[in-house]
């Protein structure tokens, strides 16, 4: 038997000078809900480009994203087995 579920991913940027933050929220099939963020700070001597601060911003967010959803399954499995979870990325 085969079950597809989805979820919902949105992210967002804000750019203030040499600084771009990306905050990321994914919305689960079950209505759970994770939020994380990821941040870039370009060096003053480079030239601004926009794109590049958002690509290592979002980088980081999901790889926040990431860890948070292994803790949270670690988490869920504990709850059913009464013992440590050891997941890995």
């Amino acid at each position: 038997m085969e079950t597809i579920v989805g979820c919902d991913i949105q992210m967002e940027f804000r750019e203030i000078g040499p600084l771009t933050e990306a905050v990321v929220r994914l919305r689960m099939h079950d209505g759970t809900e994770m939020l994380a963020q990821g941040r870039a700070n370009r060096n003053p001597d480079d030239p601004a480009q926009p794109r590049v601060g958002e690509e290592i911003a979002a980088a980081r967010a999901l790889s926040n994203l990431a860890h948070r959803l292994i803790g949270k399954a670690g988490g869920d499995i504990e709850e059913v087995t009464h013992s440590k979870a050891h997941l890995v990325m």
